[in-house]
């Protein structure tokens, strides 16, 4: 989540040292030493920002492979770009051309490569927090990947439901979900950008209440969404389980063509598309461009 920048020069005895927070360097971590400097307290309870695997269980693994990334020497940059390869190779791999078990063997590789995206997520961060290397940059590099990797792998997924590397309506639906969830996260993000040309902070007043719509219907719809997180589908983690329960659907129904797979497509540009909206709605009826 943090990018790498120029390492201050080590105190006597190898350590990594910030007004009186001394820490061992990176050749001498341990596990716990990543998780006391690298998982900052209420880390797991940021709700808008911690996903919901990653409060399960990524962040009790995260920091052995942080541990693993200190000691081979790795920059919090050249991990989160090993994050948004991982998640871009995962669209690719689930667009393969194939069909029935090699459909679901790709599904399968796909949902294991987001598994790495979202575990080098957690692993730049920390290390980045570890070495206290954060910066501007990094941010704007693991927001980046993240738009990357959903759209690569909303495009693998109108790919597998076409059946195969050519052009067709499923595609087509692939490419309306993933401009649908890229401008969802444009949408989020051109708030700050809003705010900042406006001379305005980040981060308007009022905490969560400058989230809820200022309309009472609004607000009830806007509730109500959430409690369906009906637009969690169109999240690679989610999405990456979706595709391959639908590719072993496809296998047990035996029919021959993708068909789960393409109900899958069509649902989710359909939710793509209403999100899209909806999101814009609410942010106009918010506080936040107040």
């Amino acid at each position: 989540m943090e990018a790498e920048a120029p390492e201050p020069g080590p105190p006597p005895g190898g350590g990594i040292r910030a007004g009186d927070d001394l820490r061992p360097s990176r050749k001498q971590a341990k596990v716990a030493d990543v998780r006391r400097h690298g998982q900052p307290p209420g880390l797991k309870d940021r709700r808008n920002e911690e996903h919901w695997a990653g409060r399960i269980y990524m962040r009790d693994l995260s920091p052995y492979f942080s541990w693993l990334a200190l000691r081979l020497g790795f920059s919090p940059n050249q991990l989160t770009y090993l994050m948004m390869l991982s998640g871009i190779v995962a669209g690719v791999v689930v667009s393969l051309p194939l069909a029935g078990m090699g459909a679901l063997w790709a599904a399968l590789g796909g949902a294991v490569l987001i598994q790495v995206y979202l575990l080098l997520d957690c692993v730049d961060g920390e290390v980045a927090r570890y070495l206290r290397q954060t910066s501007v940059a990094g941010v704007f590099l693991d927001r980046i990947g993240h738009y990357l990797s959903e759209v690569s792998l909303l495009i693998g997924l109108g790919f597998a439901a076409q059946g195969g590397w050519h052009s067709g309506g499923y595609v087509e639906l692939g490419l309306v979900a993933a401009l649908g969830a890229a401008l969802i996260k444009a949408e989020t993000d051109n708030v700050v950008v809003a705010r900042a040309k406006s001379g305005l902070p980040a981060d308007p007043a009022g905490g969560d209440r400058a989230l809820r719509p200022r309309s009472t219907r609004i607000a009830l719809a806007r509730q109500a969404a959430s409690m369906l997180r009906f637009h969690r589908i169109i999240g690679a983690v989610e999405l990456s389980l979706l595709i391959l329960l639908a590719a072993g659907l496809d296998v047990a129904l035996g029919t021959g063509t993708p068909a789960a797979t393409r109900v899958l497509a069509v649902a989710v540009a359909a939710v793509a598309v209403l999100q899209t909206l909806l999101h814009l709605i609410s942010i106009i009826a918010s506080r936040r461009l107040k």
